[in-house]
């Protein structure tokens, strides 16, 4: 029972002096060298790589999609997604499976890295590159230690197009 009331108490200060841990834990992830985080809170599961049902006329980056018991879960390569080169999978390929948009998608990366605890202080506002380079799907930059983690904003990083062109996929493979 104390330790409950401890607990509470701490949650309580945390909250008067504006320290919250809502929000600010993030699944962080390598494409390549870099390093990418998303809202643990969007985060259903993390699947090793598996074959994924290719479907004909949708765009390279919409990998293909899986049957997760029972569910039909687009796939998107976020390295195609992203314009840098593919690579051979490796054993530490594996398939974040995220909520966007009230719908399951599975993103192919490279390797998970940890889940971090980034405060909200540590968290700088995407940089400006111009009209040239779009940044929209990038919430901020992170900043754990001497590493900088690039925090997607899952809703922005795929467009309703995508969204469409996965939900088609996804149709057209449980008809089949």
């Amino acid at each position: 029972m104390a330790a409950a009331t401890l607990e509470t108490s701490t949650k309580e200060l945390n909250r008067q002096i504006g320290l919250t841990t809502a929000g600010n834990q993030f699944l962080t992830f390598q494409l390549g060298d870099e390093l990418y985080g998303v809202d643990i809170l969007r985060v259903q599961e993390i699947k090793g790589y598996t074959t994924v049902t290719k479907i004909p006329n949708t765009p390279s980056h919409i990998k293909g999609v899986l049957n997760l018991r029972g569910t039909i879960v687009p796939i998107i390569e976020l390295r195609t997604k992203f314009g840098m080169p593919t690579i051979d999978y490796t054993m530490f390929t594996v398939i974040v499976v995220v909520v966007v948009q009230e719908k399951i998608m599975g993103l192919v990366v490279d390797a998970v890295s940890d889940v971090l605890d980034i405060d909200r202080k540590d968290i700088q506002p995407p940089p400006e590159f111009g009209t040239k380079v779009d940044v929209s799907f990038i919430n901020g930059i992170g900043k754990s230690g001497d590493k900088l983690i690039a925090l997607l904003d899952m809703d922005r990083l795929l467009t309703n197009g995508d969204m469409q062109e996965a939900a088609l996929a996804a149709a057209t493979d449980s008809k089949g």
